[in-house]
């Protein structure tokens, strides 16, 4: 089997081994693929793997030898699915890889509002605290978590890992899911989008990016939002207008906003959220930790020992 790897660099940018892979399947490695370029280094491959590079019915078309496909991710919607079944073509994600690294980035972010502690630990570089007359010092609000509400919007595994995070620390749940309340544990009450928005002190994003779900928090449902909540994307960036969400920030309907994913990627200098003190962006890294790349590269592996071997897992 021939596998072209189109965009290796940001899943391992070298501290890992594709040794695993190489001895289960010729390969050609690729840091970065452009979009042009994706056709002529994967028209001899037998099987490509991606991160974020599109396969498109065009470029399957094109590609009358690739009978496989590995998204090096969980989400998939950089792929043309249901082109690549009409032709014959397995699809396979990586699921699950990510759900501690991701969850415990959510709380990064949470408690960084929560506390601002960039803000105070660069507040003492500078001597702020040096000047005090009082043995303490802040000038923002500092809020305690413990009681207060989190609204998780899409409760698969990362979801529910956050969930158990939150009950952990004396927060109350409510999510707004497809599972039948039944399904829930007893700390997780399920409601639905519009009394998420309206109760929540935290919300958070977790659901795939789809057509129908594209910009759910917007102007319109922002106005439906507690004033002063915190609202933490580590989902995917189309979920939110990012305007809305900068001049909910201005207005002060949003108290925050926390993400690790924007709608664009890298993103436009220009971009509205950068100019607004209480947005909180970090450059998608919430699934990086080594530990999570190591499970998806060994899930990757598996992926295609089980496809030669004609029994594939994880297919979407």
């Amino acid at each position: 089997m021939k596998i072209a790897i189109l965009d290796c660099h940001a899943v391992n940018p070298g501290d890992l081994s594709w040794e695993p892979i190489k001895e289960i399947a010729e390969c050609v490695i690729y840091e970065r693929t452009s979009q042009e370029q994706v056709v002529e280094r994967a028209k001899d491959a037998d099987g490509i793997l991606i991160n974020k590079v599109n396969i498109t019915r065009e470029v399957l078309e094109q590609l009358p030898r690739l009978k496989y496909i590995g998204e090096l991710a969980t989400g998939y919607n950089n792929i043309d699915v249901a082109a690549a079944h009409e032709r014959g073509v397995v699809v396979c994600n990586i699921p699950a890889y990510s759900t501690d690294s991701v969850a415990q980035h959510v709380f990064a972010l949470l408690l960084n509002a929560a506390t601002r502690v960039d803000h105070y630990a660069e507040a003492v570089r500078r001597g702020e605290w040096s000047k005090q007359q009082d043995f303490c010092y802040w000038d923002t609000p500092l809020v305690e978590l413990a009681g207060k509400t989190l609204g998780i919007v899409g409760l698969g595994n990362i979801g529910k890992k956050v969930a158990m995070i939150a009950h952990a620390m004396g927060m109350d749940i409510s999510a707004c899911t497809s599972k039948n309340s039944s399904d829930l544990p007893e700390c997780i009450r399920k409601t639905t989008l519009e009394g998420l928005l309206s109760t929540s002190d935290v919300i958070s994003l977790h659901c795939p990016l789809t057509a129908e779900n594209t910009r759910m928090i917007n102007a319109d449902t922002l106005k439906g939002v507690r004033r002063g909540a915190i609202l933490i994307n580590t989902g995917r960036g189309g979920l939110v207008d990012e305007q809305a969400v900068a001049d909910a920030l201005e207005s002060g309907q949003l108290a925050a906003y926390c993400a690790d994913v924007l709608t664009e990627e890298p993103p436009r200098a220009d971009n509205p959220l950068f100019r607004q003190p209480n947005a909180f962006i970090t450059p998608h890294i919430a699934w990086a930790t080594r530990d999570a790349r190591e499970r998806l590269m060994a899930i990757c592996v598996q992926n295609i020992k089980q496809f030669i071997a004609g029994e594939p897992q994880n297919e979407v």
